[in-house]
């Protein structure tokens, strides 16, 4: 009886130990670097898709050049699942983002995609996201799809975290002070999107800011954030800075007035120094992005298509250097 009991003990003091240790290793702030394999002249609104080849070789770059070891993919469908059994070969894990969009039938299959996905790579996908800034797109127009999204991982029971992404200013219900919205009490996981370049030209709710106060300014957002959601994991989902064309600067719609400026320089600054606050602090992070992308100009003007720390062609430079962990 003695033996038994003793033997009990050992194996409850060891599962207790097991139980520990697993936390502390998933309780390190993630590290991340947005990922998109729409490279060269490859763009997501036609033509070809991106293969497993150049999925494969943009992976390779970023184990070879970055320490990153962690990525954030923006779908499951269109030759995008080939992400996944390649990270998975390298040890990268991934936030999956499931793409919400205004064609449901297509949100369907994105969601039946990504629930197969997280079951076959329980542990390489580490959180799932119901869309990425959705309502920023759309309003408040497809607000039932990102729940539909929410309601079929919670019935699938899958085992990851469930999360939604937007801007910082949408999490907090586009009000100040910070205010809840309506998915805060669905989600285990918020992700907010912070970018002052952005902000510099269309808010007038913050003053300029520069690339020097990048990383508090994205602190700070998370902290308004984090305040208003106390028992939600935040994570700064996407933030970044241009690098290109050199030297121009943001310039603000509502005072005309030039904020921030292109170069290299201030964005490893800007990834360099967020980063480093965010690691501080313990909080999770995501750089924007892995590789530059030739079609964005048609999306965000002349800045789109310079904000990856790697080149957008061949052989797919890296100029962003950051220290090894």
């Amino acid at each position: 009886m003695m033996k038994r009991i003793l033997w009990l003990l050992w194996l409850i003091l060891t599962l207790f130990n097991t139980s520990q240790s697993y936390a502390k290793n998933n309780s390190q702030p993630l590290q991340c670097v947005a990922f998109s394999p729409y490279v060269n002249q490859l763009t997501p609104n036609y033509g070809a898709k991106p293969d497993a080849e150049i999925i494969n070789t943009l992976l390779d770059t970023l184990i070879k050049e970055t320490p990153f070891r962690c990525i954030m993919s923006y779908g499951v469908l269109n030759g995008l699942e080939a992400i996944f059994p390649a990270a998975k070969k390298r040890g990268i894990k991934v936030i999956a983002i499931l793409w919400i969009d205004k064609d449901k039938l297509v949100n369907t299959d994105s969601i039946a995609h990504g629930i197969a996905l997280a079951r076959e790579y329980p542990d390489t996908i580490v959180r799932l996201s119901c869309g990425s800034e959705v309502r920023t797109r759309h309003n408040y127009a497809f607000d039932s799809e990102t729940e539909r999204c929410l309601n079929a991982l919670r019935e699938a029971k899958v085992k990851q975290p469930i999360g939604v992404i937007d801007t910082w200013w949408e999490w907090c219900n586009r009000e100040q002070p910070c205010h809840q919205n309506q998915f805060s009490a669905q989600v285990d996981w918020i992700g907010i999107n912070v970018f002052p370049w952005w902000e510099n030209r269309h808010s007038g709710l913050f003053s300029c800011v520069s690339a020097d106060n990048t990383a508090d300014f994205h602190v700070a957002r998370w902290q308004e954030v984090k305040k208003t959601n106390p028992t939600k994991d935040v994570i700064v989902t996407e933030f970044g800075w241009p690098y290109a064309p050199e030297g121009q600067s943001q310039i603000s719609l509502k005072t005309g007035q030039p904020c921030g400026t292109a170069s290299k320089k201030n964005q490893q600054h800007v990834i360099q120094t967020t980063f480093k606050k965010l690691t501080e602090k313990k909080i999770s992070g995501v750089a924007f992005e892995a590789f530059s992308e030739n079609w964005k100009p048609n999306e965000e003007g002349d800045f789109g298509r310079f904000w990856g720390l790697c080149q957008s062609t061949s052989p797919y430079t890296c100029h962003v250097s950051l220290p090894h962990n």
